[in-house]
């Protein structure tokens, strides 16, 4: 915990410092995604938003984690912020696995030598199709944060730190966690499941009295060995 206060201060210091630099990039099947890139490096993150954020609610972290050794590419989801642009008769949900695929395949054309992602909600939806898609190697790992657990555990393949809200309530009013926690028990190994308090929901997590305990969580194991 002291720890991550202390990243948080000498990020409130630096000021702007640490200024982004905007990138883009194609994916496969044409869209065009829009992102911010803090920090320089060959250990990067790519940070998925959630369904009511865009890739700029992610500052404050993308700093931590640059702060902390990382860089961090903050992407916005197709149908999102910046990334409006896609083929004429392009149909898709909002927020695709191919959206992370391509900011993953970004980091590694430009250096990275390790790209793990993080991603929240309709992120974390994204980042679990993409861990499904993804080739060996190029993920190293991933934090699922509060996402709908949809898919095939058995696709979820590397290292895997499954976070949500004991009190988080999704469609039907439903906890999260019951979810989530029955992906995570059939996922392969390595695994983590962090259950934190309170009932706040994937990024609006960090506005709460469990948001330094959330970013201390993702530190410890994005840095772990």
């Amino acid at each position: 915990m002291l720890v991550v206060r202390a990243l948080i201060a000498a990020v409130v210091f630096a000021g702007l410092t640490w200024a982004q630099n905007h990138v883009s990039f194609q994916t496969p099947d044409g869209w065009t995604i829009h992102a911010d890139l803090y920090g320089t490096g060959d250990r990067c993150v790519v940070l998925a938003h959630g369904g009511r954020f865009e890739k700029g609610s992610w500052e404050k972290q993308a700093r931590v984690l640059v702060k902390a050794g990382f860089c961090a590419l903050a992407i916005d989801l197709r149908g999102f912020g910046q990334s409006k642009e896609g083929p004429p008769a392009a149909h898709s949900d909002f927020g695709s696995p191919l959206d992370v695929l391509a900011a993953v395949r970004y980091l590694h054309e430009n250096g990275a030598k390790t790209v793990s992602v993080v991603g929240a909600s309709m992120g974390g939806d994204a980042a679990e199709g993409a861990l499904g898609e993804a080739k060996a190697g190029e993920i190293d790992r991933v934090v699922l944060l509060a996402h709908g657990a949809y898919g095939p555990p058995e696709r979820l393949k590397g290292r895997k730190l499954f976070i949500v809200s004991r009190d988080d309530l999704g469609p039907g009013d439903k906890p999260r966690l019951t979810k989530i926690r029955a992906q995570y028990e059939k996922a392969p190994d390595p695994k983590e499941l962090v259950i934190l308090e309170g009932s706040a929901h994937a990024q609006f997590i960090f506005q709460t009295d469990q948001g330094a305990r959330l970013m201390q969580e993702i530190l410890r194991f994005l840095s772990a060995p």
